[in-house]
């Protein structure tokens, strides 16, 4: 069973704790669904199953924020099934996630949940493309490497 996201409002923490996590992954879905860009590639893997892979993902969240190690899995290879990808899925990805951990979190916490989903987007885009992508935070490392813009 999954815990369902707080209601509004909730406090920015200025340290993650599970309930700001739980609704950080249900909020950010809930706008991953209805972006026109993401929606249809979640719906089209997941269908009727958005109730467990909510929970994983708090569950995953968890054990990057938390240490709480309830998460165990191949995020690559998970990703790498998918087909149709496009750096511009990975631009309204990064862009939601840093809408929402702004939102909920404090400053330095939501940069922390920033890089590291930066980390695992590089990842993934690599795995997709052959070339590592450049947030608009970073410094240009790779002049070759495509843009992908973070808040805009």
């Amino acid at each position: 069973m999954t815990a369902a996201a707080p209601p509004l409002p909730l406090a920015q923490a200025s340290a993650p704790d599970l309930e700001h996590i739980t609704a950080l992954v249900h909020r950010f879905y809930a706008d991953v669904r209805a972006d026109p860009v993401l929606g249809p590639v979640f719906e089209q893997a997941l269908h009727d199953r958005w109730e467990p892979h909510l929970q994983r993902m708090v569950d995953f969240w968890s054990t990057i924020a938390l240490g709480s190690k309830r998460y165990s899995g191949n995020v690559f290879a998970k990703h790498m099934a998918l087909q149709g990808i496009t750096p511009e899925h990975f631009a309204a990805w990064v862009r939601l996630w840093a809408v929402h951990t702004e939102r909920l979190f404090a400053p330095e916490v939501a940069q922390e949940l920033q890089t590291v989903a930066h980390g695992i987007a590089r990842n993934l885009y690599l795995g997709y493309f052959g070339t590592r992508p450049v947030f608009s935070t970073d410094p240009p490392e790779d002049p070759n490497a495509l843009p992908i813009l973070h808040g805009t």
